[in-house]
């Protein structure tokens, strides 16, 4: 059996994997990738880019629907679902081989890994890899559905939706969260008849409760039905249809519809690694489990993304990437701090945008704080252009006002919030962001208005949130 070795063996060749091969080799280190393929990473094969593509095309067919608010007289608009589709893998095509050219421009194995030793990993039957030290990068799956009578019925998940070849007459979207909110918009915005059914009191539950019901009564008003505080009992098929069980308010409920679409999730991608052998402690659902600089249990062995299981964001995979390769190189415990690099986005219409601490970040803390608010619906552009859904949220210390968070609901969140990441960055307070000119009539000077009404808290002597229900 041939035996390789290298300072740096990294197990994914996703967006994690290949931030920390980039700054690993750019420290003078020998570098090898496994993969199985296909090449590319999660982000560019079956997250981030094809989904905002083809969230283009349905958020563009809703404001062609709402051009007569503005006076513009269109017809209803119709779909190509075939050229949608072939546009989506144009744009990733694209994507994919610029990234594959920089992959192989490592020693590039493409096959299964999974370690033999807690120095080697075994590459298909035939090659063996030794590192000083392993990065692993292998992303994550669907969760496997745990309904009773889900896979018998039929269903179609993330993975499924991003290919899916003719549209349903109408959908029912088990799942709230990001993936839930965004795709389950994309399909009613293209004529599908949707129903999202939730556990929770409102979408978006890991986030505090005026952002999750802003969104839900936008998805409602939108003509999206959401059924919230539902335990789901079964699935079943009835003429031909799938119907989903459910218990709400004490009652047993159920809905119809022509498909299912499961999004209650992924889980970390650890199975078949041979993270035993390896002395590295993991979960099947929770997985990896790694300390603030990046390393697991096995010190010579860090890991990055979503195998982590918290986090499943590409920037924090990409920071923690390089990260784990300056501290596996040059033997560092430099530590990641998600204060900002936590920031995330929900490209839903309206968008959602969350920096820093929530509030339910600081109240699980016990931080005091002070918070400020904005409508959409009271702001002079948005008013103008017609985008008065939502709202901006800022929440300061009631010592010196310095910025803790924010969040936005609204259109342009995603760009907008970072104003906010820039603030927070070089600590300024809701003092130092006032006085940063801001141009009339634009949406960013919406996010001054709730810093004002913070400083005009703290010149009063309100008093600091210490605990609320959200």
């Amino acid at each position: 059996m041939k035996t390789e070795q290298y300072d740096l063996v990294i197990v994914g060749a996703g967006s994690g994997g290949y931030a920390a091969a980039r700054t690993a080799r750019d420290l003078g280190a020998s570098v090898a990738m496994v993969d199985p393929g296909p090449l590319g990473g999660l982000c560019i094969l079956r997250g981030c880019m094809p989904s905002k593509t083809l969230l283009a095309t349905s958020d563009r067919a809703q404001e062609v629907r709402e051009a007569g608010e503005l006076g513009v007289r269109a017809a209803v608009p119709s779909i190509d679902l075939p050229f949608v589709m072939a546009r989506k893998r144009e744009v990733i095509g694209g994507f994919t081989d610029y990234r594959v050219e920089a992959l192989r421009s490592f020693p590039l194995y493409e096959g299964a890994a999974r370690f033999v030793s807690p120095t080697q990993v075994l590459v298909g039957d035939d090659l063996r890899l030794e590192g000083k030290s392993f990065v692993v990068a292998t992303g994550s799956i669907v969760a496997p559905p745990a309904l009773i009578g889900l896979a018998q019925a039929g269903y179609i998940d993330s993975d499924e939706a991003l290919e899916i070849a003719s549209l349903p007459a109408s959908l029912i979207v088990l799942g709230g969260g990001y993936v839930a909110t965004e795709l389950g918009q994309f399909f009613a915005r293209l004529g599908v008849r949707t129903t999202m059914i939730i556990r929770a009191k409102h979408l978006l539950s890991h986030e505090d409760r005026d952002v999750g019901e802003s969104l839900t009564d936008a998805f409602r008003d939108e003509g999206i039905t959401v059924e919230t505080e539902a335990r789901l009992s079964h699935v079943e098929v009835r003429a031909a249809r799938k119907v989903v069980v459910f218990h709400q308010n004490g009652e047993a409920r159920s809905v119809a519809a022509d498909e299912i679409f499961y999004a209650l999730g992924r889980v970390p991608n650890v199975a078949n690694l041979g993270l035993d052998a390896a002395g590295v402690k993991h979960h099947a659902i929770s997985g990896i489990e790694i300390g603030a600089d990046i390393r697991t249990s096995n010190p010579r062995i860090f890991a990055v993304g979503d195998v982590t299981g918290s986090f499943a964001l590409v920037h924090v995979a990409i920071h923690q990437g390089e990260i784990a390769a300056r501290n596996a190189i040059l033997g560092a415990s430099e530590r990641a701090d998600y204060w900002l690099w936590g920031t995330h986005t929900v490209f839903t219409d309206p968008q959602v945008a969350i920096a820093g601490w929530s509030e339910k970040d600081l109240i699980r803390k016990g931080i005091p704080y002070l918070a400020g608010t904005y409508l959409f619906s009271d702001h002079g552009k948005a008013i103008s252009i017609g985008k008065t859904k939502g709202f901006v949220k800022m929440l300061a210390s009631p010592d010196d006002g310095k910025i803790l968070g924010a969040a936005i609901v609204g259109a342009e969140a995603s760009d907008l919030i970072h104003e906010t990441i820039v603030a927070m960055h070089f600590g300024a307070t809701v003092y130092d962001f006032v006085k940063i000119p801001h141009l009339h009539p634009t949406l960013a000077e919406i996010l001054t208005y709730p810093a004002e009404e913070i400083a005009a808290q703290r010149d009063v002597g309100a008093p600091a949130r210490v605990a609320a229900v959200i």
